[in-house]
């Protein structure tokens, strides 16, 4: 008999970040396994089909409206959790599970995943509306959870140690890799590259929401130490949608766009960023907290050793797959993006070595994983 599930759905609404490619991810894996039966919440309604793309502009809309309605967030979630619990009320389900922090209300077993604690060391990094929502219902929604979800051993101790939640209580699962991002050759990202006025292997990408958090005004002042006629040849190409607290950004990114050494393409198809990522010479990503990191493992799976901060979860999930530095330390950075490009040896070893070490991390092996985590959650209900 298939385990009845509800699954809240709604990361799947907006440009799909982390949270949403985890969602996607997962529950596909989960639908074609067989053993479960699915029921989706999308904010405010259900359904039993996954959508497979996100709806357009919802993400921007839901930010325009919880900066101007006053008590925004608190009416959306009490509209939320009313629809919510209709259903579950009148649906009979074995298992709920929050893939996104914050519980529902839900009369029987749950699962919820926590991504990472980020608004806890880094409040000042975040909207204050998120802040002020995580502070005030993420405790008790650990509380309430029968059984919690990371995505890194790193988020795991941090759990354990900082909230005394018990250890048997919470479980590490890596997240997986998209089959779209795989070894590709000149000629088989040549038209998508061409697309964006990329040449193979002559540039150098950084993928990511645009949000303090991901420290990209560190790279791009890296980047601005390396030589003038190195730039022109190997152009910075950042990917990812606008997220919040971006004037100091938005200040630098203008001054090297005007220069040509800057291409910010925003938010792209997924198989477009997985033949960019399959062409760059390195992916940057030197976040100051990260609770997994998946752009580092997608460029891994490519063959394309990233470049990471040696901090949080970071180093678990790349391990010897890349380049780590101090997110502080911008010399650094500096000198290791020029011998990635300097030292072509050095970077298809290292890139082997990452490929190698990608491989294993599938979203087949993490739907599994999560199987049998909500088979023991409901043993000890």
């Amino acid at each position: 008999m298939s385990l009845k599930l509800a699954l809240n759905a709604t990361a799947l609404l907006s440009p799909l970040t982390g949270i949403g490619q985890y969602v996607l991810n997962l529950a596909k894996e989960l639908i074609k396994s067989g053993t479960i039966d699915l029921d989706f919440f999308y904010a405010l309604y259900w359904q039993k089909t996954i959508l497979d793309s996100p709806v357009a502009y919802s993400n921007q809309l839901r930010s325009s409206i919880r900066d101007y309605v006053p008590c925004s967030y608190e009416l959306s979630r009490f509209l939320q959790k009313l629809r919510f619990t209709q259903h579950t009320k009148n649906n009979k389900f074995d298992l709920y599970h929050e893939p996104n922090y914050l519980l529902m209300p839900f009369d029987g077993p749950s699962v919820v995943t926590v991504h990472d604690l980020s608004w806890i060391h880094y409040p000042e990094l975040h909207p204050v509306n998120r802040v002020r929502a995580l502070n005030k219902y993420f405790e008790k929604s650990l509380e309430n959870a029968n059984y919690i979800l990371t995505d890194s051993e790193y988020v795991r101790q941090e759990i354990i140690q900082l909230l005394s939640v018990k250890p048997d209580k919470v479980q590490a699962i890596h997240l997986g890799v998209d089959a779209l991002f795989q070894p590709h050759t000149e000629e088989d990202v040549k038209a998508i590259l061409q697309k964006y006025g990329l040449i193979y292997n002559r540039y150098l990408l950084a993928v990511g929401t645009l949000e303090p958090r991901k420290n990209l005004n560190f790279a791009l002042q890296a980047y601005q130490q390396l030589p003038s006629d190195l730039r022109k040849i190997f152009p910075l190409i950042i990917i990812g949608m606008r997220g919040w607290k971006l004037s100091e950004l938005d200040y630098s990114l203008q001054r090297s766009i005007n220069r040509e050494e800057i291409k910010l393409l925003g938010y792209i198809p997924r198989t477009d960023l997985a033949a960019i990522t399959a062409g760059a010479t390195t992916l940057i990503y030197p976040s100051i907290y990260e609770g997994f990191g998946l752009p580092p493992l997608e460029a891994m799976a490519c063959g394309v050793p990233p470049i990471i901060s040696a901090v949080s979860s970071l180093p678990e999930v790349v391990r010897d797959g890349g380049v780590t530095i101090a997110p502080t330390d911008q010399q650094a950075l500096t000198n290791a993006i020029n011998r990635l490009i300097d030292d072509p040896a050095y970077r298809k070893k290292l890139g082997r070595q990452a490929l190698k070490l990608a491989q294993p991390m599938t979203w087949q092996f993490c739907a599994a994983q999560t199987y049998q985590a909500y088979q023991k959650t409901l043993s000890l209900y």
